[in-house]
């Protein structure tokens, strides 16, 4: 199963209270945090919330 890296790549300050609350659900704590999850809609959905303080690249 293909697996998900996700880095926080722009603060959350300033964001919506479940933006920050989605970050830390995904285990992102500070910037350039990143966390490998598997590819489930799941983390697909959170990620989608958080587009635009994150960066997601495939790997195997």
């Amino acid at each position: 199963m293909a697996r998900l890296k996700i880095t926080q790549t722009k603060s959350y300050i300033g964001s919506k209270q479940n933006h920050r609350d989605t970050l830390r659900s995904l285990g992102l704590k500070r910037l350039n945090d990143s966390v490998v999850k598997e590819d489930r809609p799941e983390f697909r959905g959170m990620v989608h919330t958080v587009r635009h303080l994150v960066t997601v690249e495939e790997v195997d």
